[in-house]
């Protein structure tokens, strides 16, 4: 017994000299510090009352580990850090009732129990925060009624590029962010904490303003989600000041110009229906290819839209673009001048009454116009109508409450919510299912039609899962964009950003995020179809109307 007791000690003393003597890598060191740094921003009841500058504390503690070479004194750092913030008190309501249900895809705090960066006393510490967690109010975050965070307190740095350190700083900041507020972290094709360990050598090696707002919204891309969005006046002047005074759609791998605008017919020799194959040699493929990583979007059909929103292929700050086309079956080569964004204008889409008789007793109602307080004179004058066509290309007007009175026959489960637990960070509550309708002998019993592709987003696809409620709906068109719910918006750098704050779900609980509102017809525009002017989703609609295939 004694002799194993020996050996016991000596592969114990073993042990901790081979953890004292290992060393972190740089990128393991600051990766760590930004996860602590975070859990105690949200957890730690003494930092999550804004007892202190916790920005600045960060900051020296960078400073601080670069100056750390083993593990445990790295180590030591983190238990002495804590023991300053204060005493935790034991905390009787933080136990988790059996009774209470989460939505824990989110969730993971294992990294506390991490043997292989932290000592036992730091993992004990850290455990014991969690289970004696800062309950109620928080300093750095706030609820709205509608379950939306606001971020506040945040001293996020002007756009400037000041230090390595206070780059970190952002990145840290916002990675968290995502880590216990954003719904869908799950579901990133990257893992979140692998996003991490990516970002870290990025932002620590930024140089200059430019650099580091870049960086930013190569960040803000990871989160794969079509609400996100960082723009600046670093990002834009990348991209191009200046573009070709065109409009044009990306079908198939090919751009085909849809318009030449106002009065630039005259100035450029591009025409409608050109399809340009290069720019400055460039294939269109390759120019998505590498702008892509900039392109936040939930999938492909949105990344795609967004290249063509932002005239990305098209944009410049030189004054000429080499331009290659295709015009009635012959490759051609311009030299096209570029202009100030100011300087060009589109044509708007006129502002057409919301809703019309097609032929056939078949109603068309575009989403993006139809108001509230016109619902009721449009029921009056289309309900007899055999099927009714949404179009929700577009954004609606928050008509779907009173739309759902006259269409549905009773009220139905239509969408269900996440929210995130803000005295349990990490996790996420169920929210009641939103019903719609009411009990309607007089609904609507003809066909509807619902139109969808890469535009509809948000409340869009609200109202379009709304209406695929009902067993008379079908949808037509393709992916939409698959981001749902609010959103959190706070700035970065200066410049606002946001991303996705609410889980949307079918009632099952079937997922939206990413996927969109599945159509249960395909129909895509094709070339030849925006050639001929052709709205080729309609037309398709309205052959399902007529032979019910």
């Amino acid at each position: 017994m004694k002799r194993f007791l020996l050996l016991f000690v000596f592969i114990f003393a073993g042990t901790q000299k081979n953890f004292a003597q290992e060393k972190l890598s740089e990128t393991q060191k600051l990766e760590t510090l930004a996860k602590v740094w975070g859990f105690l921003k949200y957890y730690h009841p003494n930092v999550a009352k804004g007892n202190f500058n916790w920005d600045k504390q960060l900051v020296e503690k960078i400073i601080e580990a670069e100056k750390i070479n083993s593990k445990a004194k790295y180590n030591d750092m983190l238990s002495s850090w804590i023991d300053s913030l204060g005493k935790v008190d034991f905390c009787k309501k933080c136990t988790t009732k059996k009774s209470e249900k989460y939505f824990l895809k989110n969730f993971d705090l294992s990294w506390t129990d991490d043997a292989g960066v932290f000592d036992p006393k730091v993992i004990e510490k850290l455990n014991f925060i969690e289970e004696n967690r800062n309950l109620g109010d928080n300093h750095y975050i706030t609820v709205d009624r509608s379950s939306v965070a606001n971020y506040r307190n945040e001293k996020t740095s002007n756009s400037e590029f000041i230090s390595g350190e206070n780059s970190l700083l952002e990145l840290f900041r916002y990675w968290n962010f995502v880590e216990y507020f954003f719904p869908y972290k799950y579901q990133t094709d990257q893992k979140w904490s692998n996003v991490l360990t990516e970002m870290i050598p990025k932002f620590s090696s930024v140089k200059n303003t430019r650099e580091l707002h870049l960086a930013v919204l190569e960040l803000v891309t990871k989160t794969d989600d079509s609400h996100s969005y960082f723009s600046s006046k670093e990002t834009n002047s990348f991209f191009g000041m200046k573009m070709l005074p065109v409009h044009y759609k990306f079908i198939d791998g090919q751009l085909i110009i849809t318009e030449i605008a106002g009065d630039f017919g005259s100035k450029t020799q591009l025409r409608k229906n050109d399809i340009i194959l290069k720019i400055n040699s460039l294939k269109i493929s390759q120019i998505f290819e590498n702008t892509k990583k900039y392109l936040p979007a939930s999938n492909t059909s949105v990344k795609e839209r967004n290249f063509v929103y932002s005239k990305i292929p098209t944009r410049s700050n030189d004054d000429n673009l080499t331009v290659q086309i295709l015009r009635d079956d012959k490759i051609m080569e311009l030299n096209e001048r570029t202009y100030p964004f100011n300087d060009i204008r589109f044509s708007q889409k006129k502002n057409i009454e919301g809703w019309k008789m097609l032929s056939n007793q078949v109603a068309y109602v575009d989403m993006g116009i139809l108001q509230k307080e016109n619902v009721d004179k449009m029921f009056a004058e289309i309900k007899d109508s055999k099927a009714i066509i949404f179009d929700i290309r577009n954004y609606p007007k928050g008509t779907i409450h009173k739309l759902s009175l006259y269409l549905f026959p009773e009220r139905l489960d239509a969408v269900s919510f996440t929210s995130a637990n803000f005295s349990y960070p990490g996790k996420y509550n169920y929210m009641l299912t939103q019903k719609y309708g009411r009990s309607n002998n007089s609904s609507y019993k003809g066909k509807i039609v619902v139109l969808v592709n890469e535009i509809t987003q948000s409340h869009a696809e609200y109202t379009s899962m709304i209406l695929n409620a009902l067993d008379n709906t079908t949808i037509i068109g393709s992916q939409t964009s698959g981001a749902d719910g609010n959103v959190n918006e706070f700035q970065i750098l200066g410049n606002p950003t946001r991303f996705s704050c609410l889980g949307t779900f079918y009632p099952d609980g079937t997922e939206t995020q990413r996927i969109g509102i599945l159509p249960d017809i395909i129909s895509k525009p094709t070339i030849e179809g925006i050639k001929n002017d052709k709205d080729e989703v309609l037309e398709r609609a309205l052959e399902f109307i007529e032979t019910g295939k």
